[in-house]
């Protein structure tokens, strides 16, 4: 009886001793889509071993399934003209795109890339004119009801489509990241991928939610964080017309996101918007897609969309605004 209560007291001790100990974080970087990646999570007693070459593996596939800057990618093939058997992240990404198309009734398209292209925007540079006809002829290819999805094959069906997931494919690859340590039993970790984030758990060490700062819309490059706020079990993604615009040759400013219905490049006050939803893919498309909406049509839109958390950046007479919706959360 006596060994039996020195086993219990001993282990009550090993117990207390372990929720005064502060846990330290484990962290580790990498490179991913032109960008880099970063890793924080807090080993638990029944997590298995973290492998950074199975997290480069993982970026490494849905690369080769959907950048267009790898000439032997799926979606490169598709753009090509091929019909091609994709894998299971092409379908899942393109079935999200559907449905965001569908909710905003075509403003998010990631069939507009011929035309990103044919605006050749790049930082600081000016508007180019571009012939009406040229435009009119270009939309006439835009659309995802001409990527056809058969089983596992995809192809398009207007030669002039261009396919482009840039929008929400960072966002996913941070999304099937977090599901990797979730299931290796990891209940405490943050992942990121060139801006896009997604947590869960809290910083142990701290003893707090992971805080994560909202990016200023700073046009000479620089980067700060005026507001930093709690997310927990949730991802955000941003997106902002503030590192990539044209000026044309009245100083006006026009973003780098393109005008689904008319071909052209929006002129907008509206700088950056930061999305906040369950999956870090969703919260991707939509901060692509309120950028086009603009301010208003955005804030009908998150009147019946109260399920998803948004914080806009707008300029008022050369002043800064901003604005939270649906309860993205104040900084802490």
């Amino acid at each position: 009886m006596i060994q039996r209560l020195l086993i219990i007291v001993a282990f009550i001790c090993a117990i207390s001793c372990q929720k005064d100990k502060k846990e330290s974080v484990v962290a580790f970087t990498g490179s991913a889509f032109g960008t880099t990646y970063s890793i924080q999570y807090f080993p638990g007693a029944f997590s298995k071993k973290v492998s950074k070459k199975a997290v480069d593996s993982i970026i490494e596939v849905i690369n080769y399934s959907m950048s267009t800057y790898q000439d032997n990618s799926y979606i490169s093939k598709i753009n090509k003209g091929d019909t091609v058997v994709v894998d299971a992240h092409f379908i899942q990404v393109l079935d999200a795109s559907r449905e965001v198309y569908r909710q905003t009734d075509g403003v998010f398209d990631p069939t507009i890339g011929n035309l990103v292209n044919a605006w050749d925007f790049g930082p600081e540079s000016q508007i180019v004119a571009i012939d009406s006809a040229m435009v009119d002829s270009m939309l006439v290819s835009v659309g995802l009801d001409k990527i056809v999805l058969n089983d596992h094959k995809v192809y398009k069906s207007h030669q002039g489509t261009f396919l482009d997931f840039n929008a929400l494919a960072k966002g996913y690859a941070v999304d099937v990241v977090a599901d990797y340590f979730t299931d290796l039993n990891y209940q405490h970790f943050l992942v990121e991928i060139g801006g896009e984030i997604r947590s869960k758990g809290k910083n142990k060490t701290k003893d707090q939610p992971w805080k994560i700062g909202v990016e200023d819309p700073n046009f000479d490059g620089t980067r700060s964080y005026s507001k930093v706020i709690p997310l927990t079990d949730e991802a955000m993604a941003t997106s902002g017309s503030y590192r990539k615009f044209k000026v044309d040759d009245k100083g006006n400013r026009f973003a780098h996101i393109i005008d689904a219905k008319t071909g052209h490049p929006l002129r907008s006050n509206l700088l950056s918007v930061s999305v906040i939803t369950p999956t870090c893919m969703l919260a991707d498309a939509y901060a692509t897609a309120f950028m086009a909406m603009g301010l208003e049509k955005s804030k009908a839109f998150l009147s019946q969309h109260k399920e998803i958390k948004a914080f806009f950046v707008y300029a008022v007479s050369d002043e800064l605004e901003t604005l939270s919706l649906n309860g993205f959360p104040d900084s802490k």
